[in-house]
Parts: structure tokens; sequence; C-alpha cells
């Protein structure tokens, strides 16, 4: 099994509205593979933290690759990216 996690700060001013939408349409992805996930904003509860994360356990390589290809993640992705200001990302096995 493969575990993608995912860790997004997002600029100063970012769209609240747009981010929320987005983080939704996350949820409408159904890509092959796909044994969990999960998106979510933080909750706030230390200063300094992420502003959004993700984490989606996948069965096999193949499986997180067609994740990361999907034309659909991919459209979401670009909409996210003007609002990003940092991004963390590890693929582990488990």
């Amino acid at each position: 099994m493969i575990r993608n996690v995912v860790m997004m700060k997002m600029k100063p001013g970012y769209d609240t509205s747009l981010l929320d939408t987005l983080v939704a349409r996350l949820y409408t992805l159904n890509c092959p593979g796909t044994l969990s996930y999960t998106a979510a904003l933080d909750a706030g509860l230390r200063p300094g933290n992420w502003t959004l994360a993700v984490v989606a356990d996948f069965i096999d390589v193949d499986s997180y690759r067609g994740y990361d290809e999907d034309p659909k993640h991919n459209q979401i992705r670009a909409e996210l990216a003007p609002m990003i200001d940092e991004v963390a990302r590890v693929q582990f096995v488990l």
C-alpha cells in the first residue's frame, strides 16, 4: 500500500471560499485503486500550522500514479497553485 501525504500553506489573503470549493471537489475524484482519501483544512489549534492536508492511501504504485496523473486531479491542482505559498509531499509504503 502507498500512502500519499501532502500539506499546503496558503499565501496571505487566499480566497477561503475558493479553497473550500476545491477541497470539496477533491472528494469527487474517483481514481481506481484508492483505498481512503482525506482532505481537510487545519483546525487552527496551534499557530503556524499548514493550511490544508491531504492523506490518501492507494493499493499500489500504479494506483498512486493514476491519481497523480488524473486530469480532474490536475485541474484542481492548477486552480490551487496560485494560492499556495509552500507545499510538502511524501509518499511511502505501508
